[in-house]
């Protein structure tokens, strides 16, 4: 299997033994989880489940850009949530950022997350073309 590491600075760095993302064969792109960390700082950054939505998000976006997609291509996220009763909130972020076709979701929650984070997601990307 031919596969492609993925790193831009635009997105937090690794913090561990793990890629920010994988694209397999050319045409799958597979994420690691994404948590609420500034890029520049690698701080979480300050507020609620509100803003470290969207800030995962926009992790999520660079790496997607990095690797030749954007969240259009999105086929599957994954999230983890600290508190379920913290859904609603998550799910208006997120739905900004997916606007139209929706791609398959799966939502679960955790007992803990790296950083004491509220919330972490991962995606499957088809690359365009």
């Amino acid at each position: 299997m031919d596969r492609t590491i993925v790193a831009t600075q635009h997105a937090p760095a690794a913090i561990g033994p793990y890629s920010q993302a994988v694209v397999t064969s050319g045409t799958w792109i597979f994420t690691a989880g994404q948590i609420a960390l500034d890029p520049i700082s690698g701080s979480v950054v300050a507020g609620g489940i509100r803003e470290q939505t969207a800030r995962v998000l926009e992790n999520l976006s660079a790496i997607l850009r990095a690797a030749g997609a954007d969240l259009s291509h999105v086929v599957k996220t994954t999230v983890f949530l600290a508190d379920m009763g913290e859904f609603a909130e998550m799910n208006e972020v997120y739905a900004r950022y997916f606007p139209g076709d929706f791609p398959a979701r799966s939502t679960v929650q955790v007992s803990r997350l790296p950083r004491d984070v509220r919330v972490e997601i991962e995606a499957v990307a088809s690359l365009p073309g």
